[in-house]
């Protein structure tokens, strides 16, 4: 019996009491994007359009993961597209599709994170790439 791939799509939005400017640097800045997102794993990032972002540690496990994105458009202040792969050691365990949206809301700015996810079967779970992501952009409010 063939296990077939797993389609999800999640929308996370997250207010932050800064500008538009700052949350946006936060994630075009390597060194704060590795504070709040790779959170002590070894990180990577050329924030260009085509530039990719690589994210190497480890699974409650033990078990080496690998993400990898790659950066489709960048658009300053505005939007962030990118499409990505999770691995664990070498299975690939998600292909992913996410969209950042930045708007300036009252005196800080709203972040709207919108992804679309392929998971492969016995690999990682939807809800558990929501919560990840979740605590990542609650992370970022450290940032602040």
């Amino acid at each position: 019996m063939i296990m077939a791939v797993t389609h999800s799509t999640f929308t996370l939005e997250r207010h932050y009491p800064v500008s538009v400017e700052r949350v946006f640097e936060a994630w075009a800045d390597p060194e704060a994007r590795r504070r709040w997102m790779a959170q002590g794993a070894e990180h990577s990032q050329d924030f260009v359009v085509g530039g990719h972002e690589t994210v190497k540690g480890v699974d409650g496990q033990g078990r080496p993961l690998t993400y990898e994105a790659q950066y489709a458009e960048i658009v300053t202040n505005e939007r962030i597209l990118m499409t990505s792969t999770l691995r664990t050691g070498e299975q690939l365990s998600t292909v992913s599709v996410t969209s950042v949206e930045f708007q300036a809301e009252d005196a800080g700015t709203l972040l709207v994170l919108t992804e679309h996810g392929m998971y492969l079967p016995g690999q990682e779970q939807p809800a558990w790439r929501e919560q990840g992501t979740a605590r990542q952009l609650d992370t970022l409010a450290a940032e602040f």
